[in-house]
């Protein structure tokens, strides 16, 4: 077998390939021995077809199956050979017929991941957000805890006011003929919440228990029902019940509903949560201008194909976070085509940030020891609650482990790089975006 390598660009090469006449036969007799096993021609048996009538009827598959077998088996042997770091599929061409007794040359192009010698990656200097706990964040979470606890009792008061939730029957008509979807019955509805058509709810204020009453009103313009839009219609709403909504108070028996001993207790553990996710949050921002800062320094061009799986990774945990929530990218107005549009310049910051880090860990000799590895799934283990046995189970094949330790080494490059840099800890205000940033400060070798 004869390569020949042409580099087309920094993430693409050409490889032409020519394959022995002696390599083409053996590819032809595999062929016609697969062939032959099914082969069916009327006046013999299965299996007992001459050659050359197989040759005569199955020619075309012969050649597939011949072609496929040299293409598959000397393409991956020549990226072996030649140590070429592949990503995706190979786009093959100037492949002829496969003809017993001569050569076979064919040509393949295939993206591959770009050669990094990274540079003016120490001494850079940083900016790092000050953290500053704000008083006003943890009072909002105690009311979103206080109003998660909240209760609906039966209201002492004769009339509806707003914030009431009220149980109604209604029922709409147009015309003096009822339309579709226009009644419900035992429906509570919070005054004030605005959920029903403009003009609706404000007319239920006052209203008693067991008072029937017509509110009359127009259809917005651009409701979504065409034949409503900018229509007048009139909803026969009868008032059965209304409640008020009563918070309980944020004192040491509200926080036992919680875990915790007091109020304080309470308090304080949200302050300590609020730190935290404040402080990964500055640290993640930090790491963001970091890596933005090797970026800029060292221009990568990115493959589609490393591309195409970064936004794929993007794409499912998008799409894993929605589901938790019960929404999903159609309920938002996303298309797979419109999320890979609007994230492709972030997955490419996020590719070329991966590059980088592993050419200088590389560079650095930074490895992963077997200990490391241990440590890090007691971590996961740990942060997800996780028996440690089941961890170590997934993680035992080589995709999964292969992933933990390509994550544990970027971590020991980014602490490397860390230990390097001059960081200044400043204002938030002072901060500008961290892609902004990765032309700023001087570098230290």
């Amino acid at each position: 077998m004869n390569v020949k390598i042409e580099d087309l660009s920094s993430v693409r090469k050409k490889l032409s390939i020519e394959v022995g006449a002696e390599q083409v036969d053996k590819a032809l007799e595999s062929a016609y021995a697969q062939v032959a096993k099914g082969a069916k021609v009327k006046g013999f048996r299965k299996g007992k077809v001459p050659r050359h009538m197989i040759e005569q009827y199955y020619a075309p598959q012969m050649q597939e199956k011949a072609f496929s077998r040299l293409v598959n088996d000397h393409y991956f042997k020549a990226l072996t050979d030649h140590d070429i770091p592949a990503v995706g599929n190979p786009d093959i061409t100037d492949g002829g017929l496969v003809v017993a007794g001569e050569t076979f040359a064919f040509t393949a192009e295939v993206e591959v991941k770009p050669e990094i010698a990274p540079k003016d990656y120490t001494g850079l200097e940083l900016k790092k957000e000050k953290l500053v706990l704000d008083d006003a964040v943890v009072k909002q979470r105690l009311e979103e805890l206080q109003s998660s606890r909240a209760e609906l009792k039966v209201s002492e008061t004769e009339e509806a006011a707003m914030g009431d939730h009220l149980t109604i029957d209604f029922a709409g008509f147009k015309d003096g003929e009822p339309f579709e979807g226009g009644s419900a019955e035992g429906h509570v509805l919070e005054l004030g919440s605005n959920s029903f058509i403009p003009g609706f709810e404000e007319q239920l204020v006052g209203m008693k228990r067991g008072e029937e009453k017509e509110v009359s009103l127009t259809f917005p313009e651009d409701y979504g029902n065409k034949e409503l839009a900018g229509q007048p219609a009139v909803f026969k709403v009868t008032l059965h019940e209304i409640k008020q909504r009563f918070v309980p108070e944020l004192d040491d028996e509200f926080a036992k509903g919680f875990g915790v001993d007091s109020f304080d207790e309470l308090k304080q553990q949200l302050t300590d949560n609020l730190r935290q996710q404040e402080e990964n949050r500055i640290d993640g921002d930090l790491r963001e201008r970091l890596v933005a800062a090797l970026v800029e320094r060292n221009p990568i061009e990115v493959p589609e194909a490393m591309l195409d799986q970064q936004l794929e990774v993007m794409l499912n945990n998008v799409r894993g976070r929605m589901q938790q929530q019960g929404l999903s990218l159609e309920m938002l107005g996303m298309t797979e085509e419109k999320f890979r549009q609007d994230y492709r310049e972030s997955a490419i910051r996020q590719v070329q940030g991966g590059l980088v880090l592993e050419g200088i860990a590389k560079k650095e000799e930074i490895q992963v020891e077997d200990g490391e590895i241990d440590e890090k799934l007691v971590t996961v283990a740990e942060m997800a609650n996780a028996p440690l046995d089941a961890v170590k189970n997934y993680y035992a094949t080589p995709e999964n482990r292969g992933s933990l330790i390509s994550q544990i080494l970027e971590e020991k490059t980014l602490e490397f790089l860390f230990q390097s840099a001059n960081i200044e800890v400043v204002d938030a205000k002072e901060l500008a975006p961290a892609d902004d940033e990765g032309g700023a400060g001087n570098d230290k070798e």
